[in-house]
């Protein structure tokens, strides 16, 4: 029995597409389990307590709910110290917060995995003219290119940073707006062996948004000095309403913290304000929800490359994120995608969705996000800037049940969309 009107070409699909993809769904089980009782014992690590779920007010002094937190996140990253906190905005916001904390006036931001994520570029002064961007303080941005399929070219990075010796190796995990492959711990790992051999003092700060608790292997425990995302994202488990974290060695955390509050205060203030219990609920689902994601991914492959269209990645790739790019050739398409995963959603699901502006952003962009959590992209979410190649990049599904329906609305929105043309 169903209870959405699917086309049966539609169906037998995805019974086609769970029989391609059983070993990857495995893979990721085995994941899941791994990642899950890691995060257990971060908790007992971290000795939580039901007393750390409290509320705290004005400086937020002794919050040690606040402190047990960024225990929890350190030992689940393989980090010296974390930094978690409600009132980072967004992953870009977090990102910003520990590049000024991090880097002076005149120092040198080498970027090895080609240009940014778009938001992130605003913030950098590489887009629009805002005030208070790393240019307007004086800080040098540079670019290694990708090579024509996307992928780092190593050799290039190896030689920019023996000659330019950066004071930070920036390196984007996840691919943003762009059909370039995500990293997976071996490229990342790669990457980091070639910065400290070519330029030890460099510092290697990742930006993880996506990338939490898909593979066994962190980012840390490979070479990585200071990474952040978004709680919105993988790490918050789809519970935490808002957020961010900044994970790595305790000296650049402390910095980092220095930026977010002042010099001198660093992590001692901020007011949890009832967020606490949230965040921790968030922290503990964390790894089975992002594994959800990734198999929902695996499946939106292996379905739509049935249908004949081109995915990245492929079914039966490892991934480095929970992101899944599908070419769609068109904007009639794209949008109908929008619509269909809109329509499975629990939340909004009435709302058609329409392409628009949107702040930092140079193209109209068109989202499907029916989400307990405005914004959130570890609910099944798809969005794309309206432009060449017309490729969806789609992500999210609090459980896999309800991500795979998605997937197969958005099909079927395509299929009778074409039809009645």
């Amino acid at each position: 029995m169903s209870f959405f009107d699917i086309d049966n070409r539609i169906i037998e699909a995805s019974q086609k597409a769970m029989e391609l993809c059983k070993s990857k769904l495995d893979e990721i089980n085995d994941i899941q389990e791994y990642n899950q009782q890691k995060m257990i014992k971060a908790f007992q690590e971290a000795g939580v307590r039901e007393s750390h779920f409290s509320a705290s007010t004005g400086y937020g002094y002794d919050d040690f709910g606040r402190d047990a937190l960024d225990r929890v996140y350190a030992y689940a990253f393989d980090a010296e110290d974390a930094l978690v906190r409600h009132n980072f905005a967004s992953g870009t916001h977090t990102l910003t917060v520990a590049l000024f904390g991090i880097l002076r006036p005149n120092d040198t931001m080498l970027s090895v995995t080609g240009m940014p994520y778009d938001t992130i570029r605003s913030a950098i002064g590489l887009e629009g003219n805002y005030s208070g961007s790393l240019k307007d303080f004086g800080i040098n941005f540079e670019m290694v290119d990708l090579k024509a399929d996307g992928t780092v070219d190593y050799e290039a990075v190896e030689q920019r940073i023996r000659e330019e010796k950066p004071k930070m190796v920036y390196i984007q995990r996840s691919r943003g707006y762009s059909i370039r492959p995500s990293l997976t711990y071996r490229e990342i790992k790669k990457l980091c062996e070639i910065s400290k051999k070519a330029s030890p003092k460099s510092i290697i700060m990742l930006d993880n948004c996506y990338g939490e608790f898909v593979e066994k292997v962190t980012p840390m425990s490979v070479g990585v000095d200071i990474m952040a995302g978004s709680l919105i994202k993988n790490a918050g488990g789809g519970i935490a309403p808002t957020g961010g974290y900044i994970a790595g060695k305790k000296e650049l955390v402390e910095m980092c913290a220095y930026r977010l509050t002042t010099p001198g205060t660093g992590k001692e203030i901020g007011a949890t304000l009832g967020n606490n219990r949230e965040l921790f609920m968030g922290a503990y689902h964390a790894p089975f929800v992002s594994c959800e994601a990734l198999k929902t991914a695996v499946f939106a492959s292996a379905l739509f490359e049935i249908l004949g269209y081109d995915t990245t990645p492929k079914y039966s790739e490892n991934r480095g994120d929970i992101i899944q790019l599908i070419m769609l050739g068109n904007e009639e398409k794209l949008c109908s995608f929008c619509e269909g995963i809109q329509s499975g959603s629990a939340v909004d699901s009435f709302v058609k969705p329409e392409p628009s502006d949107m702040p930092g952003y140079e193209s109209q962009v068109i989202m499907a996000a029916g989400a307990f959590t405005l914004g959130s992209s570890i609910e099944l979410s798809a969005d794309a800037p309206l432009r060449e190649p017309y490729a969806v990049w789609m992500q999210g599904g609090l459980n896999f049940c309800s991500g795979k329906l998605g997937v197969m609305l958005a099909a079927d929105k395509i299929l009778k969309k074409s039809e009645e043309n």
